[in-house]
């Protein structure tokens, strides 16, 4: 029987760390932001509802999406990003649910997916526990600073979600990733007695 965990929590507060150290501890990990690249890939149908609801403006050269101009025109607009989320929402949910299938099929002990978004677009249900990744807020805007994001940015992406202290609340389990990585991992090391032994990049 596969024991299935929701990892969500804020824009920077430490999700990937926390999804790097499991892997590398042995647990597998899907990651919703990669499944989302791989649905919008040049060619894909969600490509092609991108380009008719949006535009070819939205495009780069290459045929892929212009990223940065998409955060632009949805981050600033409501109305837009639910458009967007409507397209790729349910085609990401699709992959990580095939995914989990395929882990209780093989029998995996223990799997964790990635869901920044998790309790936004309902998917707690489909857990069998949720990780809230949380730090201070302090912490989290000096993180999103270090990706080169204005304040404006970083505002307008944090009041996209949900305030992670109704996430923390929800959540089966909270990981705080204030401070070294060792006090990361020796967080999960607890919960789950040899995961997360390995080197993982810095907390981000």
């Amino acid at each position: 029987m596969t024991t299935l965990y929701g990892i969500t929590g804020g824009v920077g507060m430490g999700k990937t760390t926390v999804a790097g150290l499991l892997l590398e501890g042995g647990m597998p990990v899907v990651d919703s932001d990669e499944l989302a690249r791989e649905v919008v890939a040049p060619g894909t149908v969600a490509m092609d509802e991108i380009r008719r609801t949006f535009g070819a403006g939205f495009m780069a050269a290459d045929g892929s999406l212009d990223r940065a101009k998409m955060a632009g025109k949805v981050f600033a607009d409501a109305t837009a990003r639910q458009a967007l989320e409507a397209i790729i929402h349910p085609r990401v949910r699709a992959l990580w649910m095939a995914q989990a299938a395929r882990w209780r099929a093989q029998q995996v002990p223990h799997a964790a997916v990635v869901i920044p978004l998790l309790y936004e677009v309902k998917a707690e249900g489909e857990m069998d526990q949720v990780l809230c990744v949380a730090c201070t807020p302090a912490t989290q805007r000096q993180r999103l600073r270090a990706r080169g994001w204005s304040d404006a940015q970083i505002e307008q992406r944090i009041h996209a979600q949900w305030p992670v202290e109704q996430k923390m609340a929800r959540a089966d389990r909270v990981i705080w990733t204030e401070g070294s990585i060792d006090v990361v991992r020796s967080q999960l090391f607890r919960l789950w007695p040899g995961q997360g032994k390995g080197v993982a990049p810095s907390v981000r």
